[in-house]
């Protein structure tokens, strides 16, 4: 069941490294105080669990990332491990190349887990390499090291892994081209996603590197610019306006967020919209609809420009908290119910493929 919105016109324009922990506990204190989330002098949690856990992670288990048993894999296909190393510095990854990739691989898929998860992990929770399977595409899962955060977090509030050639958003992009490189892949076909910390790197890799990616999908994630420091990536986990970032992505993104996500404010998902929005010029139209999925009622918008290019999908899911939408329980921060956020993924991204020049 939903009901449909004919349409809005609009126009255009409209994990910390090397912390030392006393002193990184000290300044929690602070910050929650100073943006209301407590009394100054109030006795707060350890640093890797009020900000990695709060922010990215919200694991019970916060000791240990968690591991995964090796899939079952179609006759054929390749669950490859590897590494990647350049002048920012390496990563090991996980590369799914589906059975029929002999035929010619149709695309490349970046997955990028969230904080206490591992590429495995990520993996067998978002089921993405069975679309893979069916989709002939190839799911590049980088992994992050536990000596860049201590809790396998994205560090996407950290000015040095925001801009295009430093840091973390380097690494991953050529990672990318590495895989794009060596399998032949159509360079109008390769995107990226993520959950949560992930999310957010992955708008950082779709504002930095948009000759690289055809589109990005976002879970539960933050916009470009939100946060950087601690202090800041409080206010922005709260949803709180910390003012509009320089850049803004500049290919088109789908989000998913939950309505009870008490981790990530729902909020984000806004002010993602918004900044892929203004990074278009001309103007577009929106249209909204009302659905029962997988049990929970959820709002879908879809922005196009005015001939029919995908720009933003938002889909705004009931009842959901910080997981992945429609996820296997064989992962952690996954759930089962509401719309399939990795068959919807893959379905805007077939929307978003760029015509080859």
């Amino acid at each position: 069941m939903y009901g449909f919105n004919a349409g809005v016109l609009h126009r255009a324009n409209g994990g910390v490294r090397g912390f030392d922990s006393g002193a990184a506990n000290e300044l929690v204190r602070r910050t929650l105080a100073q943006n209301g989330f407590a009394a100054e002098g109030t006795t707060q949690p350890d640093f890797v669990s009020t900000v990695l856990k709060g922010v990215l992670g919200n694991s019970a288990t916060l000791a240990a990332v968690r591991t995964t048993e090796e899939p079952d894999l179609p006759n054929g296909a390749r669950f490859l491990a590897g590494s990647y190393a350049c002048a920012e510095g390496s990563r090991d990854y996980r590369l799914y190349v589906p059975s029929k990739a002999v035929e010619r691989l149709n695309g490349l898929l970046v997955m990028l887990h969230g904080c206490t998860q591992t590429a495995e992990d990520f993996a067998a929770g978002t089921q993405m390499n069975a679309l893979a399977e069916k989709h002939r595409f190839a799911v590049l899962y980088p992994q992050q090291a536990r000596g860049e955060n201590s809790r396998a977090c994205w560090n996407w509030f950290s000015p040095g892994d925001q801009t295009r050639d430093k840091g973390e958003p380097a690494i991953l992009a050529g990672m990318t081209r590495k895989i794009v490189a060596d399998f032949g892949i159509p360079s109008s076909a390769t995107f990226v996603a993520g959950l949560s910390a992930g999310g957010a790197m992955a708008v950082i890799l779709a504002t930095t590197w948009p000759d690289i990616f055809a589109g990005a999908g976002v879970h539960s994630g933050l916009p470009y610019g939100s946060a950087s420091d601690v202090s800041t990536a409080f206010s922005a986990m709260a949803g709180r306006n910390v003012g509009t970032a320089s850049l803004a992505p500049q290919v088109p993104v789908i989000v998913f967020h939950g309505s009870a996500d008490a981790t990530v404010s729902p909020l984000n998902a806004d002010r993602i919209a918004g900044d892929v929005r203004r990074g278009h010029s001309g103007q577009s139209l929106e249209t909204s609809e009302r659905r029962t999925v997988g049990g929970r009622n959820c709002t879908r918008m879809v922005e196009t420009t005015m001939d029919g290019r995908p720009m933003i999908e938002t889909w705004r899911i009931e009842g959901l908290g910080h997981a992945w939408s429609g996820g296997n329980a064989k992962g952690s921060h996954t759930d089962a119910s509401g719309p399939d956020a990795s068959a919807e993924m893959v379905r805007f991204f077939g929307q978003c493929r760029r015509k080859r020049t």
